[in-house]
């Protein structure tokens, strides 16, 4: 369900209207405070911001049909919207649906007292490791890599540990993670009792932990699957918004606000030209953990940095723009809506309750 609306703006416009039906819309003057609020009491209904021609702003709530229904996962509306004195324009606005029954709702498996102490003794071994080796941005990616593949319709992929299989490895997008996999195994090999599937996640927490990101929350308990995942789940770096979203939100079951947020963890590492076409960092520092990516992308194009089409896009989209802007002037909020968007993608498909 989204539940963020756009900060500093007055609401203008209200309209109510069923799913498929004509908005009727009246003047509404609430503020955002007022909107969350009647929101989050009524929580049958899905907050949307809408992209005004100027300086007003407007928002609609749409009543979805009854919570226990089956709801699709993606809700595709064109609307008009207009008002007295006030001409909205709204071009394709891509919902994401979630129902109490649908929303994510995690049962974390209980773990032995055994097992929990490996996962902090090897949380305590990565950290000296990584470090040492000043691999970060690399345990990022296998851990992001791992995750990425989840498949939201079949509930196949994720974080499961299959990237060790040579198959998985072999996947064009995946060119150099078989380096990762091979720094770990001697560390893995001190701790049997922990999965592959908890041990790579928990590479990727420790990764953004000790460049100086946001403490990410992890919890065990991942069972490691026999089968790796079809090539072609993870997203591709030459297209635009439409793949994004197709890749984050439909088939991973993320939001804009996830896909922004993983987004600015390219502020560490760099592109090499025999993996994937391009070569370079994001960032003057790319062992760093901060909100640079974000910076550096509002900055423009410069000499020595990188810019995919997947970075520039997030500048032209509507929806992505105002939290590129938002993060560039607030690490502190990068910061948490990173922690959230990378402990998602780290549990897709793992604890659904």
């Amino acid at each position: 369900m989204l539940d963020w609306i756009k900060t500093g703006s007055k609401c203008v416009s209200i309209a109510s209207v069923d799913v498929g039906e004509e908005p009727k819309l009246r003047r509404a003057p609430h503020d955002e405070e007022e909107v969350r609020d009647k929101h989050n009491q009524r929580g049958g209904h899905l907050l949307v911001t809408l992209e005004p021609l100027d300086q007003w702003a407007a928002f609609v709530v749409l009543s979805l049909p009854s919570m226990e229904s089956s709801l699709p996962r993606r809700v595709h509306t064109v609307l008009q919207v207009f008002s007295t004195g006030f001409s909205f324009s709204i071009n394709i606005i891509t919902l994401s649906v979630t129902s109490r029954k649908e929303k994510m709702t995690k049962c974390y498996p209980t773990v032995s007292e055994e097992y929990q102490k490996a996962v902090e003794k090897a949380k305590r071994k990565l950290r000296g490791f990584i470090a040492e080796k000043n691999c970060a941005p690399l345990m990022l990616r296998l851990a992001w890599h791992s995750a990425g593949t989840f498949d939201v319709k079949t509930k196949t992929g994720g974080p499961f540990g299959t990237m060790k299989q040579p198959a998985e490895l072999a996947h064009a997008a995946n060119n150099g993670l078989d380096i990762a996999v091979r720094l770990l195994e001697p560390i893995k090999e001190q701790f049997p009792i922990l999965s592959y599937a908890d041990f790579y996640q928990l590479a990727g927490v420790v990764a953004v932990e000790i460049t100086g990101g946001p403490e990410v929350p992890f919890h065990p308990g991942r069972e490691d699957k026999p089968h790796p995942p079809p090539e072609g789940r993870l997203p591709d770096a030459t297209k635009g918004s439409d793949h994004l979203r197709q890749v984050f939100g439909v088939q991973m079951g993320l939001s804009d606000q996830d896909i922004v947020a993983l987004s600015g963890g390219h502020t560490l590492g760099r592109c090499h030209k025999e993996r994937s076409g391009f070569e370079g960092p994001w960032t003057t520092n790319p062992l760093i953990f901060d909100n640079s990516y974000f910076t550096e992308l509002l900055s423009g194009e410069k000499e020595g940095l990188l810019q995919l089409p997947t970075d520039k896009v997030l500048l032209s989209d509507p929806a992505f723009r105002p939290l590129v802007d938002k993060y560039a002037a607030d690490e502190d909020a990068f910061f948490a809506d990173y922690a959230e968007a990378h402990l998602k993608l780290s549990e897709l498909g793992f604890a659904d309750a």
